[in-house]
């Protein structure tokens, strides 16, 4: 008799987790990355963020590797995606008094 409240439990709850992992991993970084491309084009910023990162870093004097930029940018599109703004605009001011 338990059996037959274990089995739909247990589907149901491995539905539940799997569908919370595909939203998580796959739909909530496909909006994310959606949104920011979104908020570029707006602006007419023709980089993308990996190029932003990497160009910001280097006018700071920081030279990283391609996969410190890669973890960065991903940081930052779930943290604080409008920092890639507030980078792109010092990038411009540095290139105008140069």
């Amino acid at each position: 008799m338990v059996f037959v409240a274990i089995i739909p439990l247990t589907i149901v709850a491995s539905l539940g987790i799997a569908g919370y992992l595909v939203y998580r991993f796959i739909i909530w970084d496909f909006m994310i990355n959606k949104s920011l491309n979104d908020t570029l084009k707006k602006y007419a910023i023709k980089k993308t963020p990996f190029e932003i990162m990497d160009e910001y870093y280097q006018n700071k004097g920081q030279s990283l590797s391609p996969q410190e930029i890669s973890r960065l940018v991903k940081r930052y599109k779930r943290e604080e995606p409008e920092q890639f703004l507030a980078m792109y605009d010092s990038i411009r001011e540095k290139s105008k008094t140069d």
